[in-house]
């Protein structure tokens, strides 16, 4: 049977900059990561029949699938920051968009992650998994997630992060300061803004008429932390 393009393009692409102690843990590496991307799933029934070498039986194969998701040796520090480094390589000292996120895995594990937007999809740089209950995390709980992604970028990266909301934290805005990353976040309608004028209001306070939008210059959140604030009422 011929060998796949795809694990063809991967194996050619990892030995550049990740050396194993055998060759033939690359090789393995690049066929199962090839047939998860083959699969679109991450189920291990799902990627046997992508798997074009030996005549094993199911079973056999699905003990070195387990062997292969259990192995240390096999992360992102040496199989995929690598990849990550050389790829962004090309946006040293360009303007780049990232975005702070997390997801709730079956109400019991929360995925943290920072992520390169970059043609229309969104790429992850670090991400952290948490056992924990809420999409609610403090910031002690994604710095950590946000140095990572700071670390793999290239020199010179004029940085934007976005945030949803819950993100609003006061750790979290000095520590993009002290980064001299520049940042914008949806933030809570109870948030309390002092304008320019020295008056303090509720955003909920400042939204505009239906279809309308409004712009605050010059505005102060969380303690003193200078900002820009836009409000908008979009009528659906």
């Amino acid at each position: 049977m011929e060998t796949p393009l795809l694990y063809r393009q991967l194996q050619d692409q990892l030995r550049q900059w990740v050396l194993p102690k055998d060759q033939r843990h690359l090789q393995g590496f690049s066929e199962i990561v090839a047939a998860i991307l083959q699969s679109q799933s991450a189920c291990f029934g799902k990627w046997i029949p992508y798997l074009a070498h030996r005549s094993c039986q199911s079973r056999a194969h699905l003990e070195r699938l387990s062997y292969f998701v259990h192995n240390d040796q096999i992360n992102a520090e040496r199989f995929y920051i690598p990849l990550l480094r050389h790829v962004l390589q090309l946006f040293s000292g360009e303007c780049v968009l990232l975005t702070l996120d997390t997801s709730m895995l079956w109400d019991k594990f929360c995925l943290i992650e920072v992520c390169l937007v970059w043609g229309g999809r969104s790429f992850t740089l670090a991400q952290v998994v948490l056992e924990h209950g809420s999409a609610t995390v403090s910031f002690e709980q994604y710095q950590t997630v946000l140095e990572c992604a700071k670390q793999v970028l290239p020199p010179r990266t004029q940085v934007t992060l976005l945030a949803d909301r819950g993100f609003e934290h006061t750790a979290l805005l000095h520590w993009l300061e002290q980064q001299q990353w520049s940042w914008a976040i949806r933030v809570k309608s109870d948030l309390n803004v002092t304008l320019a004028s020295g008056r303090t209001q509720s955003v909920e306070q400042l939204f505009p008429p239906p279809q309308h939008a409004y712009l605050f210059e010059a505005v102060q959140v969380l303690g003193g932390i200078d900002c820009h604030l836009a409000t908008a009422h979009v009528v659906r």
